[in-house]
């Protein structure tokens, strides 16, 4: 698979790399040996890029990547981890003592003594103003407990904000045809500094597979029932933040958008694959089948351009209101 780099960092990740939240929690019961049956499914598919954070699963998450990853030395996969949401969400929590506690739980967890890649993990906003942050940042660098760092952001000006220091390696942000606006100033700022775009939420939360529909019920225990409005955290991590009866009917108008030999998935994968500046793009999978079809996106031809501005007409048309304002 093809493998882009991390400018600032010189590290690289496959272009379609692998989301783990639903390896820890929030997205229905997914046993240990689906767990890494999924893993294994997307390293022997050519993913070399796992993403995942100390509260997925209160730790599962990475605690199963570590799993994995020990008994297959001969995988070389750049494993980024996130800190900073098992705490009060307050800029005061952000300081380097916190960091340092947060970094050794990771490391345990991971199994390593030093982390690929971490990242502040939806911060207050404030904090992505603050230079005594980035200082703490740094000081792990140096004391060799992490390989660099970046952030997690939900707003484009947290991006922007965050792209002007000058040790961030990486940007996570939501990036899909749902979610557009990173298209206009992030990508391309992050271009010109070297700074990797790590693309979440890449199917709008399954939307953009196209198998849902207004009746589709969800578990108890997953967050597109419990935080559609936001109840639990930042709504634009449900559903990129789109009403769900509005984003199952465009979801169906873009299901048929798809060339033939494409899944809408892999249609919206694809897309994202093929935006200047993202660095890799990680979808969750909740199946061995699932990460092996993500992972096929890479290999598919690029979109023609009539699909690219037929998908676009159908974002301005449909979702842009829902969620520029907010994001």
């Amino acid at each position: 698979m093809e493998q882009r780099g991390f400018g600032r960092s010189g590290q690289h990740a496959s272009v379609v790399g692998l989301g783990t939240w639903q390896l820890g929690a929030d997205w229905g019961d997914v046993d240990d040996k689906e767990a890494l049956a999924v893993l294994e499914a997307a390293a022997e598919s050519g993913v070399t890029f796992f993403d995942t954070a100390d509260v997925y699963g209160d730790g599962r998450s990475e605690q199963t990547i570590a799993a994995f990853l020990g008994g297959r030395p001969d995988l070389h996969v750049l494993v980024a981890t996130k800190m900073g949401r098992r705490v009060e969400q307050i800029p005061a929590n952000y300081v380097l003592d916190n960091f340092r506690v947060w970094n050794d739980r990771s490391r345990r967890n991971l199994g390593v003594d030093r982390i690929d890649l971490v990242q502040l993990h939806c911060p207050p906003t404030p904090v992505y103003s603050s230079d005594e942050v980035f200082d703490a940042l740094d000081t792990l660098v140096e004391e060799e407990r992490v390989a660099a760092y970046g952030v997690s952001v939900e707003t484009c000006a947290e991006a922007l904000t965050a792209i002007a220091r000058p040790n961030v390696a990486s940007v996570q942000i939501i990036l899909n045809p749902f979610r557009m606006k990173p298209l206009r100033e992030v990508l391309p700022a992050a271009r010109e500094a070297g700074v990797g775009i790590i693309a979440r939420v890449p199917l709008a939360s399954g939307l953009l597979s196209g198998k849902y529909t207004k009746d589709t019920l969800f578990p108890e225990n997953d967050h597109r029932t419990y935080n559609r409005h936001g109840e639990a955290f930042d709504q634009g991590e449900t559903f990129s933040g789109v009403d769900y009866a509005t984003g199952v009917e465009a979801a169906a108008e873009f299901s048929a958008l798809a060339p033939e030999g494409y899944t809408p998935a892999q249609l919206a994968l694809r897309w994202i694959v093929q935006q200047p500046g993202v660095t890799t793009v990680i979808p969750g999978a909740r199946s061995a089948a699932q990460a092996r079809a993500n992972a096929a996106a890479a290999a598919l031809p690029a979109l023609p351009e009539a699909t690219l501005t037929a998908i676009e007409e159908l974002y301005r048309g449909r979702i842009e209101h829902q969620v520029e304002t907010r994001w």
